[in-house]
């Protein structure tokens, strides 16, 4: 697999010259810049390439291009969105960035409830947590019939949290949730994140699936033609938040999407930590599955708790067995170059590291690191990663 490593650009604290140093190659990318609904140009294209490929390295994929609201919802301006969306599409392809990572989650993007989760081994990860995340929904943000969404004892133990929480608590949470994390659309507050939400009343499973493949059809048979994969990206969290519908959860989600708009561009970023923070869904065999569609590849692991909460554990460790799914994607991988394509090789990222060593001294000097992309965390899961590969592609039989 090509090794990549997700940039936020000139103003990432992570340089491309870092970048250098953990031994990556590609990088994952987006015109973060221009994430207000305008068509990305070819020369803003041009202008981030410029930039990646002075400093020696190749600009891999482009993750991602947002996908507003108003698509989401077919309503308003959404003819004027979709047609924004394929214009940036077009340059990237005009600039040779030919693999594009989407997602089509409502409102919210990836989310966590606490972004300094000390680890019984050391640092801190980041983590999910049911109870906090149903305090906050039903007793801090008040949403609207928002108990129904939850059983009695998740709700109990909501009430529990939250009377213990400080002011100062509270507020953490709540910028937790809803301010936004890296990569993410969009930052909210509390009246911003309720209107949001209210948009949506009404709008259930069924017709998110809909609005996506409607999306897909208008999209997937341009990228076909510019040469372009798409690669929709997982919930993350892979079930509904704040009542709102998420369709790209399972593999029977993934079935779905794959088969609703049968082009090859039409394809899947296939998320180990996303998708394995449910317990029905088994990587390795998904891997196996959709490998044909699977265009980009984010590595991590999670491991879950009986209530739906889950925490980012190390690259080797978790819920998911990552050799297995290395051997899956490899032997794809080996398929690919057998029918002589030039385009064989997956790329893939470390994705969520922990936050280590004079990473830690940073946060406490008050210095910006990303949270979940710091440098050192994501080193160590892209040398172990490594590793499994070097390994795997010399012991496994083709």
């Amino acid at each position: 697999m090509e090794q990549c490593w997700r940039w936020f650009g000139p103003e990432d604290p992570v340089t491309l010259d870092h970048v250098k140093q953990a031994g990556a190659t590609g990088i994952v990318t987006a015109l973060h810049h221009i994430y207000d609904g305008r068509a990305w140009t070819i020369d803003d294209v041009l202008t981030r390439k410029g930039i990646i490929e002075q400093a020696g390295l190749r600009w891999s994929v482009c993750e991602s291009i947002p996908v507003p609201s108003e698509i989401k919802l077919r309503n308003g301006a959404y003819r004027d969105r979709i047609d924004a969306w394929k214009t940036s599409m077009t340059s990237l392809a005009r600039g040779g960035i030919q693999t594009i990572c989407y997602n089509f989650m409502p409102v919210v993007d990836w989310t966590r409830t606490n972004l300094m989760w000390k680890r019984p081994s050391g640092g801190y990860a980041l983590r999910f947590d049911m109870a906090d995340f149903v305090a906050y929904d039903v007793h801090i943000l008040k949403r609207p019939n928002a108990a129904a969404s939850y059983s009695d004892e998740l709700l109990a133990e909501a009430g529990r949290r939250v009377a213990a929480m400080s002011a100062d608590d509270e507020n953490r949470l709540e910028k937790n949730i809803i301010a936004g994390l890296p990569g993410g659309e969009d930052s909210y507050t509390r009246e911003g994140i309720a209107r949001q939400i209210a948009r949506f009343d009404g709008l259930g499973d069924k017709e998110m699936r809909e609005h996506l493949v409607e999306f897909l059809k208008e999209v997937a048979p341009l990228a076909e033609e510019l040469g372009v994969r798409l690669g929709i990206h997982a919930d993350d969290p892979p079930f509904s938040l704040f009542g709102l519908p998420r369709v790209v959860s399972t593999a029977a989600d993934a079935r779905h999407i794959l088969s609703a708009v049968d082009v090859q561009a039409n394809g899947l970023t296939l998320c180990s930590g996303s998708y394995g923070a449910r317990p029905d869904n088994d990587l390795p065999a998904m891997a196996s599955e959709f490998g044909a569609r699977v265009h980009f590849v984010h590595l991590r692991n999670v491991t879950r708790e009986a209530d739906g909460s889950f925490f980012e554990d190390d690259h080797l460790a978790g819920g998911t067995n990552m050799v297995d799914l290395i051997i899956a994607l490899t032997r794809e991988e080996r398929r690919r170059k057998a029918e002589g394509r030039t385009d064989w090789e997956i790329p893939m990222r470390p994705d969520h590291g922990h936050l280590l060593v004079d990473d830690i001294d940073k946060v406490e000097k008050g210095l910006r690191v990303n949270p979940g992309y710091s440098c050192i965390g994501r080193l160590k899961g892209l040398a172990e990663l490594r590793g499994v590969m070097q390994a795997v592609d010399q012991l496994v039989p083709a």
